[in-house]
């Protein structure tokens, strides 16, 4: 497909071991996006939570302040905020300051709330969270459009609240709703015509969740007078490459027994069910991950293709860290040199079309090049043969 174009990016939690320096740990996260900047991708995505000792990063914005400093190109966005802990007020006036300190490369992710760890600890309980997030968010996008907003609920109270600051963007500062296999996500994007992050794995049947999802989404957008745009559709997935197969599946031993531990000791759900003991022949049989070559990758998101169903913006790479940090490095370099460029408007097309052509016509090319030559050399010799006998 030449028309097609896919926006590459990461979906930065973080994950990282225990036994980690977590102070280093963040640093090499900054170094990271720094990494995909030089690279050409897109898009860094990045996380808040506040338990569980995996995932340390708290404040994204704060990490997008310091990690915009540190870039040129690619765009920083929170994967995501949640709102239920936050004052809609307040956190739309922190994000507005965001989007002009990073000259409009900040995006606005947002989502209930992932850890039910984290909603414990401030007294949020679990059946809040999406009608909180909804309500939360209707009241945002309004901030964000400059009008004022009058609303108290059990858990704000706003009086004439309005933004002191007009967005830095054009249009506005590009949102996006954190979407698993419930609608609740696709329902709120799409009724506010946002962008919507679809989580939650890459298997056959998540697949077609985030398919049915997208449904939902333009159903709503359609009820509430929006178009539906398949480019502000980012689907999350896993991927670790090598130059072979071998090579990535060794990789990944680095890490990747830690990471599903913790998604079976921590995180809300797990990413193996009882009884496997390899995970990554399990989720790369499944469709959750591709570990194998950049060719293995380039199938992958073929696939993801297809399951949506009519494609889709942007592939997020969820940061796993399931390799050391050199071949997490390769992984990264390997997919923009031999992935990316099958999926950005088929960019070595031209190239190849180029190459064809000429290696069509050596014969006929090399001919008239050396009949040119030995033709320059013909003449010269006689104009000094010519002046010799004069």
């Amino acid at each position: 497909m030449t028309d097609r174009f896919l926006r590459s990016g990461i979906f930065l939690a973080p994950f990282h071991a225990l036994d980690e320096n977590p102070t280093l740990a963040i640093e090499r996260d900054m170094e990271l996006v720094q990494h995909l900047d030089r690279l050409n991708y897109h898009e860094a995505w990045i996380g808040e939570h506040h338990s569980g000792g995996f995932e340390i990063i708290a404040s994204p914005e704060m990490f997008i302040a310091a990690v915009a400093e540190r870039t040129r190109h690619i765009r920083l966005g929170t994967g995501v905020v949640s709102l239920p802990y936050h004052n809609p007020f307040m956190l739309a006036s922190r994000m507005t300051q965001l989007d002009h300190m990073t000259r409009g490369r900040a995006m606005f992710g947002v989502g209930p709330g992932s850890l039910v760890h984290d909603a414990a600890k401030i007294g949020v309980k679990p059946a809040d969270q999406r009608d909180r997030m909804a309500e939360s968010l209707d009241i945002i996008v309004d901030l964000m459009a400059g009008k004022s907003v009058t609303r108290k609920t059990d858990w704000f109270d706003l009086n004439a609240a309005q933004l002191q600051l007009r967005p830095y963007s054009p249009g506005g500062m590009e949102m996006a709703v954190a979407s698993s296999r419930s609608p609740v996500g696709a329902v709120a994007s799409g009724r506010h015509g946002i962008g919507m992050l679809s989580i939650g794995g890459t298997s056959d049947d998540a697949l077609k969740a985030h398919a049915a999802n997208w449904g939902v989404y333009v159903d709503n957008a359609r009820k509430n007078g929006r178009t539906a745009d398949r480019s502000k559709w980012r689907i999350v997935t896993f991927a670790h490459v090598a130059e072979t197969r071998e090579q990535a599946f060794k990789d990944v031993n680095f890490g990747i027994d830690r990471f599903a531990k913790y998604f079976t000791d921590v995180a809300t759900f797990p990413i193996l069910p009882p009884g496997i003991t390899d995970a990554a022949e399990y989720l790369t049989k499944e469709g959750i991950a591709c570990i194998g070559t950049p060719d293995d990758c380039v199938r992958h998101f073929e696939r993801l293709w297809k399951g949506s169903d009519g494609g889709f913006g942007a592939v997020l790479l969820l940061a796993h860290n399931w390799a050391d940090w050199p071949a997490t490095q390769r992984s990264y370099e390997l997919m923009a040199r031999f992935v990316h460029p099958h999926f950005q408007n088929n960019s070595n097309a031209p190239r190849q079309q180029s190459y064809d052509i000429a290696a069509g016509n050596r014969e006929t090319y090399s001919v008239q090049s050396q009949a040119a030559v030995a033709g320059e050399i013909e003449k010269y010799q006689a104009a000094k043969s010519k002046r010799a006998a004069e």
